[in-house]
This record gives structure tokens, sequence and C-alpha cells, in this order.
């Protein structure tokens, strides 16, 4: 079941939904909230020097990405121009937290963001009791312009969702067979970080009949 705006509206007074800042009327729509582009921005790095001499990074599912990144922090007011063809990745200005046993979002781009030229590349789940900034990937797809934005502006929505049956924190914070990464994140802490090491033993050595021996 989607929710709408008066469902979302009694969640946040009951305190089972947060928003840090809270929400603005810009962002009230009838079945999804707006969420409004932070002040921390990623960008891809290309190279590195390292004491054996420059060298072009990989981005590797087996190694922790997050030096993969520049991080750069604006200040309202200032704005990110996107060369064409340019990904990054930034965070959200709000902070969200999610504490009913029944509650989920997926996010989604808003429509007036890709008629700009941008693709912001959200099929993604806020899990239950999830609390922190979330991560939006943006792409410039033109092969001509420059495409400015500015911390502040609505870059995509979350809709939520209602869940079957009660989850308990404990249950909802488990990922597979670990801790959900990115749980309570930071607006500087949203870079890629590696998968639990036993996992990537499997995949570094090829064994992955040994990987599917870990049943569900």
């Amino acid at each position: 079941m989607i929710l709408t705006r008066h469902e979302i509206s009694a969640l946040i007074s009951a305190k089972k939904l947060e928003f840090s800042p809270p929400l603005d009327k810009w962002q009230d729509q009838p079945h999804a909230v707006d969420l409004r582009l932070g002040t921390a921005f990623y960008l891809p790095k290309i190279w590195k020097l390292s004491d054996r001499g420059r060298e072009v990074l990989n981005v590797d599912v087996t190694r922790d990405a997050g030096d993969n990144f520049e991080k750069i922090e604006l200040v309202p007011g200032q704005f990110f121009e996107l060369a064409p063809g340019e990904s990054i990745i930034a965070s959200t200005l709000e902070k969200i937290s999610l504490r009913a046993d029944d509650l989920m979002g997926v996010l989604y781009p808003r429509s007036s963001i890709n008629r700009r030229g941008l693709s912001v590349d959200l099929t993604g789940i806020v899990d239950a009791h999830y609390s922190g900034f979330l991560m939006i990937p943006i792409h410039n797809r033109t092969s001509s312009q420059i495409i400015r934005i500015f911390p502040g502006e609505r870059i995509c929505q979350i809709v939520f969702q209602k869940l079957a049956s009660d989850l308990q924190k404990i249950d909802a914070l488990r990922h597979g067979a670990s801790p959900a990464k990115y749980e309570g994140a930071a607006a500087d802490e949203l870079c890629s970080k590696k998968d639990a090491e036993t996992e990537i033993g499997f995949l570094k050595s090829g064994d992955l009949d040994g990987l599917k021996k870990h049943l569900y």
C-alpha cells in the first residue's frame, strides 16, 4: 500500500517518521515527499599518486571504493555545474528516520529534473528503521550542455509503502549475513563500502560453489 500525504503527515506527527531539517510546503506531494539536494558532492577520481607512480584508479568490488571519490562541500547559494556526460553522487539535504515497524520507502526521480537533461538513477529502497542521509547519483546525459544544480533544490522524491507484516529493528538492519552498511550515514559518509570479507573471499578465489554452500 502506497501512503498518501495524509498518512505521511500522521506518521510525522506521531514521530514514526522524521525529516531533519523538517519538510517545507513545497515538498508536500499527493502520495510522495520531494527531497532536496544537500551540500556534499562526490566526484569520481581518475588517478592517484602511489609509491609505484601515477596509477589510474580502478573500481573494484573487492576493495573499499571510498578513496575513489573527491568530496566537495558547498554552502547554500553556491552551485555545482555538471559537465556533459559527467556523473557524480550527492547527499540529500534531509536526514530521514523511519521508526515504524511496517514502513519502508522507495526513491524515484522527479520528471522536471529529467527534462533538464539530468538522469537521477534512482530505484533505491530505504529500509525499514533506516536513519541517515540518502545518496543521490546524478548524471548529465547531454553531449554538449553544462547543467547547473543548487543545494536545496528538489532533486528526487520518496514514496512510502506499508510492509505486509511488522519488521523489528534488529531484523531490518540485518542485510544478508551482515549489518546494514549505511545505517546512520552522515552526508560525508556516502561513499561505497565493500561487502563482508567472507563473501569477498569467495569472489576473489572464484569459489562460487563454496559461496552457494552458505544457504539461505
